[in-house]
């Protein structure tokens, strides 16, 4: 699972890398930590075709009979066209979030956190997650005030040998150049299945270790 990532590239890198028109993206600063259910930069299609960048909740919303929804920030890739929770997304609202790092726990009492990113001329090049959006209208706890957001999640895979020594089962679906962004964000649906799979291990490496989550200072 990937619970934990960080975005720290300027609005303006982002901008230029997703090809998106200044007017069309929202307002963020960089992000060295985000958890679920926290706001983040989302590219995703425009409803004249064109990108735009939103800013999404991180999670989307399973409700719970008697008690609080539950946030589902990953979909599996075996199942993202099958299942009734994940489909329509997939096949109608992929989006591309936008990261340099993500993180993963080994351990527990305390767990080390291991952060992982592109190999590459800057310390955490930027790329993107593959993702699914969604809307919400509803209560998000038992008893609540019903709430209207966008959301989002972010699609995993099997892990290769980078991860796997830190996680054995399951990676993001990493993205990068403008190739696959387009594929993921506009290519049919079996186009867009085709990229979910492991990154070239040897293109990532750890960047960062440690006890503290939201600590992401080079090795």
């Amino acid at each position: 699972m990937c619970n934990l990532y960080s975005q720290t590239m300027p609005r303006e890198a982002v901008i230029r890398l997703f090809r998106v028109g200044g007017n069309r993206a929202a307002a963020f600063d960089p992000q060295p930590a985000i958890f679920p259910s926290q706001e983040a930069p989302v590219v995703r299609q425009a409803s004249d075709g064109g990108r735009e960048i939103s800013l999404l909740s991180w999670g989307f919303v399973l409700p719970q009979q008697g008690r609080a929804a539950k946030r589902v920030t990953n979909a599996r890739d075996e199942k993202v066209m099958t299942s009734s929770f994940w489909k329509g997304s997939f096949a109608e609202r992929r989006c591309l979030v936008p990261a340099t790092s993500f993180a993963e726990p080994k351990g527990s009492r305390p767990a080390v956190w291991h952060w992982f990113a592109l190999k590459g001329a800057a310390p955490r090049p930027l790329f993107a997650f593959a993702g699914l959006w969604g809307s919400w209208k509803g209560p998000l706890k038992a008893g609540g005030d019903p709430v209207a957001m966008d959301v989002y999640a972010i699609l995993t895979t099997t892990p290769n040998d980078t991860v796997k020594p830190i996680h054995p089962a399951r990676m993001p679906v990493m993205l990068s150049g403008e190739g696959e962004f387009d594929t993921w964000l506009s290519g049919a649906p079996e186009e867009a299945y085709a990229l979910a799979r492991p990154f070239p291990a040897a293109a990532m490496h750890i960047v960062h270790k440690g006890e503290n989550k939201d600590e992401v200072n080079p090795l």
